[in-house]
């Protein structure tokens, strides 16, 4: 919020961060209208308290780091909760003689006057980063438990209405509702599951991928939470033998939220799973991703090539469509044409051509692929493969001076190779048109306010080596310069893991990063494809070209204190 001429000054005398690397950050900055600092903190240029210290010092202003405070309820109330998200300000001590207020703007002095004014006392004010306000923010919301016993107690829920639409309007209803909504968005939960049994109504949250018990309702809550998430969703409130699907959107001051709703009967009543899609967040750099440097350097040379397709491969819900988002936003440019058939399209990009399938009426991907193609695109985006029609119309695309984008669900890179000759495409189409296929699973990163170190037991070392070729792992550390020799004994090894705090909901993990493995295909690879080459003869040539394993991979980020073993161990295997 600092005016950005203002910044560039601060730092640039400051030699916090290299002057080329902040003339080029600012370039960009420029270019996309975007705050240098954000900039500079999301490439993991800057540290942003270290950058934040100095701009604070600058302005002679005093600096408060609010992501570990815990800020008294009284003191929190005396802004208010929409005016410190939208101006960014944060009570956060208060005595007789004043009030300290945290921001990110230190020139809004209409705020300032506003709040001296609403609590007769002067203000003292502190810089601090947004990762401090974010974390305050936070703590303006109750537990979960605690706003429902508020609603529960402040009217009685009846699922006796005349009608499901009345049900749905019910006041206490639609909070529960708008609780269970803002409390996912929050907690950055990925899904909510909604879920009837017999006597009562379980809430669950995925959050970074593990699903996580948040609530019990009573049973005479669910047909209303069911008809008002109906009615959002725009959906047949009256059906209720029938598995419906929508969606909707919910627009704040800072973020824009879709939501995408599966309701499907099942024996106790009708589970409703809502996806949640935070369109507000930023796509990833192809850095952000957390590719190793080797794996990274082919991703950028083949996403340079005019022709050819990239598979992105993994499970549902492994971030390939993330992989594919980041690898389109790195190439849109104004010179290039790019189209996307998607189910569904998950978020927007600008400049970018995206189709929503819609089998209902016959829009398969096939179909639309067939039309993409008469839209002069130069590169274009399947969301996935599922069918022999679809991939033989993008294998063609590819012959014909396209870049194709689409996923695959195999387990690994090399798998998806004999896989498309299963699917009906002549393995010499296979070779030629195959430029890059990337395999990936996600894994919880572990919370950086508990990390600690600790090294292996005998007993885990001996269990590990049931389920992996542990001395394997070690040579390609060492390969990878992790560890300083493959012969040393794994017992002295440092690893990391999370102690459990406040600030992870003392799991010990904050937020995922993908593990890959990549395999390019070279010319050995092409001629064992046309051979029609066994999965082994595949996966060895590829290692030959030195492909790390999302089993290695994985073990190198544990090496590093990004994850923990376990967590490698839980996604992926030899």
């Amino acid at each position: 919020m600092i005016n950005q001429t203002k910044l560039y000054s601060i730092l640039n005398k400051s030699s916090v961060i290299a002057s080329d690397v902040l003339e080029a950050a600012a370039k960009e900055a420029k270019e996309k209208r975007a705050d240098v600092v954000q900039l500079l903190v999301a490439k993991n240029l800057a540290s942003e308290t270290i950058v934040y210290e100095t701009i604070a010092s600058a302005l002679k202003i005093p600096f408060v780091d609010l992501s570990e405070i815990k800020i008294r309820r009284d003191i929190l109330d005396i802004v208010p909760e929409p005016i410190a998200q939208l101006h960014q300000v944060i009570p956060f001590e208060k005595n007789d003689r004043v009030v300290k207020i945290a921001t990110l703007d230190p020139d809004d002095i209409e705020t300032f006057q506003f709040i001296e004014k609403k609590i007769a006392l002067p203000t003292e004010l502190y810089l601090t980063t947004p990762t401090g306000i974010k974390n305050a923010l936070k703590q303006y919301h109750k537990g979960l438990k605690a706003e429902f016993r508020e609603i529960t107690s402040d009217q009685a829920v009846s699922s006796k209405a005349e009608n499901l639409k009345q049900l749905a309007e019910d006041v206490p209803v639609v909070r529960i509702v708008d609780t269970l909504l803002e409390h996912a968005i929050f907690e950055s939960a990925s899904d909510i599951h909604i879920e009837p049994t017999e006597k009562d109504t379980v809430v669950r949250y995925r959050i970074d991928g593990v699903l996580r018990d948040v609530m019990t309702l009573p049973k005479n809550i669910q047909p209303g939470v069911v008809a008002r998430i109906k009615i959002l969703a725009n959906l047949k409130i009256d059906e209720h033998r029938l598995p419906q699907d929508g969606r909707f959107k919910i627009e704040a001051e800072l973020q824009r939220v879709a939501f995408r709703v599966s309701i499907l009967p099942v024996y106790d009543g009708e589970k409703i799973v809502l996806r949640v899609l935070n369109e507000s967040a930023q796509v990833l750099s192809l850095e952000q991703l957390g590719m190793q440097p080797g794996s990274l350097e082919i991703l950028q040379r083949n996403i340079a090539k005019p022709h050819g397709i990239i598979y992105v491969t993994g499970p549902t819900g492994s971030g390939k469509t993330t992989t594919l988002y980041t690898i389109v936003n790195k190439i849109s440019t104004p010179s290039v044409n790019i189209s996307t058939i998607e189910d569904p399209i998950e978020y927007r990009m600008p400049r970018v051509n995206q189709t929503q399938v819609n089998p209902k009426i016959g829009l398969s991907f096939a179909a639309g692929l067939r039309s993409l193609l008469r839209q002069d695109p130069n590169i274009i985006m399947v969301g996935e493969i599922r069918d022999p029609e679809t991939a033989e119309i993008a294998t063609h695309a590819a012959m014909t001076g396209h870049l194709v984008l689409t996923t695959l669900h195999t387990n690994d890179a090399v798998t998806s190779l004999p896989r498309l000759t299963e699917m009906g495409i002549p393995s010499f189409l296979v070779a030629s048109t195959t430029n890059l296929v990337v395999a990936q699973r996600l894994v919880r990163k572990i919370c950086t306010h508990c990390i600690e170190s600790y090294t292996l037991s005998k007993t885990a070392i001996r269990n590990m080596e049931k389920q992996i070729d542990l001395q394997n792992v070690l040579t390609i550390l060492e390969r990878e310069g992790a560890i300083a020799s493959a012969k040393q004994s794994p017992e002295t090894l440092l690893f990391y893991r999370g102690r459990g705090c406040r600030q992870c909901n003392d799991t010990g993990y904050k937020g995922r990063i993908g593990i890959y493995e990549t395999v390019e295909v070279t010319p050995d690879v092409s001629e064992l494809i046309l051979r029609n080459a066994s999965t082994e003869a595949l996966r060895q040539a590829a290692l030959k070209h030195g492909m790390i394993t999302m089993l290695h991979d994985g073990f190198l980020k544990a090496k590093s204190g990004i994850t923990t073993i376990e967590e490698v161990l839980r996604v992926s295997k030899e």
